[in-house]
């Protein structure tokens, strides 16, 4: 499958240079359902990086994570008329992509693994500067990104997905609950567990090094 370029897509003239407007996803999806193809390419490049870290923990595998991701996009554009403004657009993306890899995980149950660190490293500075964790506290300044990413890999599958959506994300507890079908008090419940989980992971780390 051909990979989704960032060079390759042109960045569209959606801001108002004058009032510094920004649309929202939602009306850049209702411009793309009245024909502006500027509006999904702008789509395109706000959530390709964000499903790619969302959906690497369900394959494990970048290359299958591009391909999950493209795939995303591509029901986005056919099925541009099924989606509604009543709803989050973010929440109708996300759904998708996390329905596409369930779907590739069942298929492929002999998995090729690859390191978290190829995921951006500008989650990673996020995820570093989440104040629910105070990582960073914990480490001196020449911390080894990788370790963290060590540590997320440990986390059960359902726990990575919280984490990611939350903490590096920065979606909301309603849409989160939305997006994996859970209740809101199953998520909080998920979130606090990992992070308590991943606190011990990288505190064993820690301990290895000294």
């Amino acid at each position: 499958m051909k990979r989704m370029n960032s060079s390759n897509l042109s960045r569209p003239e959606l801001v108002n240079t004058h009032s510094k407007y920004v649309y929202t996803d939602e009306e850049l999806m209702s411009k793309f359902q009245s024909g502006n193809q500027d509006a999904y390419i702008e789509l395109v490049n706000r959530y390709k990086d964000k499903l790619i870290n969302f959906v690497y923990p369900y394959v494990n595998d970048y290359d299958r994570s591009e391909d999950i991701v493209q795939d995303t996009m591509l029901k986005v554009y056919t099925k541009k008329h099924y989606y509604r403004e009543i709803g989050k657009f973010s929440t109708w993306i996300y759904t998708i992509a996390k329905n596409l890899a369930n779907s590739d995980y069942r298929k492929n149950k002999r998995r090729r693994t690859k390191t978290f660190s190829q995921i951006s490293s500008e989650s990673e500075t996020s995820y570093l500067k989440s104040n629910d964790l105070d990582i960073e506290s914990q480490y001196e300044n020449n911390f080894n990104k990788n370790k963290i990413n060590m540590a997320i890999e440990k986390l059960p599958e359902h726990f990575k997905c919280v984490i990611i959506l939350r903490d590096i994300q920065e979606i909301s507890y309603d849409e989160i609950s939305l997006i994996m079908e859970v209740p809101i008090g199953t998520v909080k419940s998920r979130i606090n567990r990992a992070r308590l989980q991943l606190r011990l992971e990288l505190k064993n780390i820690i301990n290895k090094r000294g």
